[in-house]
């Protein structure tokens, strides 16, 4: 492996103190959904709030974690990273291989079926081979990857937002909605044009 380079960027821990909140809530229950926006909004992140469509802010300012392991049910959760103040540095070539390369090295957990959009990330992901929480794995990864691009805004929001899907229908609707980003986006015509999305490993439900 390479060395990881020195970076005076690391002091400043790359992440911003903002909430991110993904854009897609199939499988959430009403009191667990982030605000009806795109994710990653700018409002979000000037206020630590964000206005939904009605005009009301969510009940809270953070999201809250924590991944419960349901017994019967697989253990999958969907992830939503951000980058700080939403600069466009993630839908690169070289950026998407630096992400399965930490992905693959960080076996914690297991990345599924994910999306690079050029401010923010996709997911779904699965225990891996170490009992590892979350938030560390995000945090490894995360370092990993901001301190191998030659860009010094390649910061990320302190941030994100989990929850584990429910059932196999919710898990499905939500890979179908993350998948039509890049066109909502206007970013390509259809989805499978948009180079910056795969999957690492099988998560069946």
């Amino acid at each position: 492996m390479t060395p990881k380079k020195t970076d005076k960027r690391a002091d400043n821990n790359r992440e911003s103190q903002a909430p991110s909140w993904p854009d897609s809530t199939g499988d959430l229950d009403r009191r667990d959904r982030p605000p009806s926006h795109d994710g990653c909004d700018k409002t979000v992140m000037d206020s630590g709030g964000a206005h939904g469509r009605d005009g009301a802010r969510p009940s809270r300012k953070y999201p809250v974690h924590g991944v419960l392991d349901v017994r019967g049910q697989p253990t999958i959760v969907f992830v939503t990273v951000c980058t700080k103040e939403r600069r466009p540095w993630l839908a690169t070539e070289s950026v998407h291989d630096l992400l399965r390369e930490a992905w693959t090295q960080a076996s914690a957990w297991l990345v599924g079926r994910y999306v690079i959009m050029p401010d923010h990330i996709h997911f779904f992901a699965s225990p891996g081979s170490m009992d590892a929480e979350l938030v560390h794995w995000l945090k490894y990864w995360k370092s990993h990857v901001s301190g191998r691009v030659d860009d010094l805004t390649a910061r990320w929001q302190k941030d994100y937002w989990d929850t584990r899907m429910r059932s196999q229908r919710g898990y499905q609707e939500k890979w179908d909605y993350v998948r039509d980003n890049p066109v909502r986006h206007g970013l390509v015509e259809h989805p499978d044009d948009w180079p910056h999305q795969g999957e690492l490993h099988n998560l069946p439900w």
